[in-house]
């Protein structure tokens, strides 16, 4: 199981609302726990299982490690000299980019669209499901960083846009 996996595992489980997932495959077990909804952060653990002791070192690094997994903040201010002025949308999750609803559809928003706050800019498919993609702010889009059909990673930046 590779990091993206993994990554789109807590993804999933944070937006189910389960409090704790345990994994068990055959040379890992990952569980991952949700605190409690003030808390809003989500912990991974992961350990090899079975691993022969004569490869255990004394300074080796530890296995059982315990991390806050990223914030799905979706909106932040660009850091690019001339697009001081806009802000970023960014990808809350990793998959693959559309910009429309299905092939046969228009496109949810162009350059020069308005829009304001809850309207769908995209949809971004991860592990088959399809998650729209909600504003949380109000402006003109400046311009589209991505292709579509394109893979994104998390925290990708996806539009440029002009809040004035």
């Amino acid at each position: 199981m590779d990091l993206k996996e993994i990554q789109n595992l807590i993804k999933f489980v944070a937006k189910s609302g389960a409090s704790e997932v345990k994994l068990e495959m055959d040379d890992i077990k990952i569980t991952i726990k949700t605190g409690s909804e003030d808390d809003g952060k989500t912990y991974v653990q992961q350990m090899p299982m079975g691993m022969p002791q004569q490869q255990m070192h004394p300074q080796a690094p530890a296995y059982n490690q315990q991390s806050p997994a990223p914030s799905s903040e979706e909106v932040a201010p660009a850091k690019a000299n001339d697009d001081d002025k806009y802000i970023t949308i960014k990808s809350p999750i990793i998959g693959t980019f559309y910009r429309k609803p299905s092939p046969d559809k228009k496109v949810f928003v162009e350059v020069g669209s308005e829009i304001k706050e809850g309207d769908v800019l995209c949809t971004i498919e991860a592990m088959k499901l399809f998650n729209e993609i909600e504003s949380e702010v109000s402006g003109k889009i400046v311009k589209v960083l991505v292709d579509d059909s394109s893979p994104v990673e998390f925290d990708q930046p996806l539009f440029l846009v002009d809040p004035s």
